[in-house]
């Protein structure tokens, strides 16, 4: 069992985690139609895309074409690519990037290389925003003040209560008050206020837990399995209701519960064979315990967000 400090210092480095980025006006938006200046920014991990918005518009004011446009219609790409804004920005970084990183270095023992300006797995990721031209069908719109961003969250925070509680009880039994604490923390990137409010949805009941709140993203697949041709960008989304102990009453590891989600991709339950599983950035054994791992290295809204690296 893993020591209470161990765990608490995990969530702090995941509250910590930061992705460097280069963002740079899109040409067909910019006044010269030349490369913008970048800017440069170690956005948080645990954060989102559309936060980033005024501060983005105030920098780039000067080079718009279309000066007064609202910072609710700025959208980002990554070699072409809409990033949906829902997902929090360590785990885009690790579906289009960070992955491929990571499993350079885990299988070569190097540290990953650059081949140009633009490749996946390099620092910063250089990003793009886009003041026109929204993908419809890509991405659903912003409003002005926020709250379609802030909604989105809470029903993600909802989803994930769901799934640990087997009921929607105690997301509704919280006051309005620890809801909007969640989404502050988020905003600040407060360690501290996420845990105190997270705590009454973590930990209500010694027997509150039923599933661990798990997503597991498998990049280059069609969304619609009846596609023939597999658009880029397109994710599949693997749920699953995974409970903490085994039915041999052995606890939950991360391998059992992929060896569960996805048997094809991961055989064994114990050594990876065919992918990795990435998280925050990282290579996750599969021996280390989902509870565990679910209380203190998920997303601020309750999920274990799982990217999928294939070998080879």
């Amino acid at each position: 069992m893993t020591s209470p400090r161990t765990l608490q210092t995990l969530r702090s480095n995941v509250w910590a985690g930061r992705v460097p980025l280069d963002i740079r006006l899109a040409s067909g938006d910019c006044k010269t139609y030349d490369q913008s200046d970048a800017y440069m920014i170690l956005a948080p991990r645990i954060s989102y895309l559309p936060l980033l918005l005024p501060r983005l518009f105030a920098f780039f004011q000067s080079s718009l074409i279309e000066p007064d446009t609202n910072s609710s219609q700025g959208w980002f790409s990554f070699e072409g690519i809409p990033l949906k804004w829902p997902f929090p920005i360590g785990l885009l970084y690790d579906l289009y990037s960070g992955a491929k990183e990571r499993l350079v270095e885990e299988t070569t023992g190097k540290e990953a290389l650059p081949v140009d300006g633009t490749t996946a797995g390099t620092l910063p990721w250089r990003l793009t925003l886009h003041v026109s031209g929204w993908p419809k069908e890509s991405l659903i719109p912003l409003d002005e003040g926020g709250k379609i961003l802030q909604d989105a969250f809470n029903n993600s925070v909802k989803e994930a209560s769901h799934v640990r509680h087997g009921s929607a009880k105690v997301i509704m039994s919280l006051g309005k008050d620890a809801t909007e604490q969640l989404w502050e923390a988020v905003q600040k990137v407060d360690v501290t206020l996420y845990a105190n409010a997270s705590q009454q949805l973590v930990r209500r009941r010694a027997d509150a837990l039923k599933h661990v709140p798990i997503k597991v993203y498998l990049p280059g697949m069609p969304l619609d399995s009846s596609q023939g041709d597999q658009t880029p960008g397109h994710l599949k989304i693997v749920l699953g209701l995974i409970k903490p102990v085994l039915a041999t009453r052995q606890p939950q590891t991360l391998g059992t519960a992929l060896n569960t989600l996805i048997p094809a991709l991961f055989p064994s339950r114990r050594s990876p064979l065919l992918a990795y599983p990435i998280l925050h950035g990282a290579i996750v054994p599969l021996a280390v315990g989902i509870e565990e791992l679910a209380e203190y290295a998920a997303y601020a809204d309750g999920f274990l967000h799982i990217a999928i690296a294939m070998m080879g």
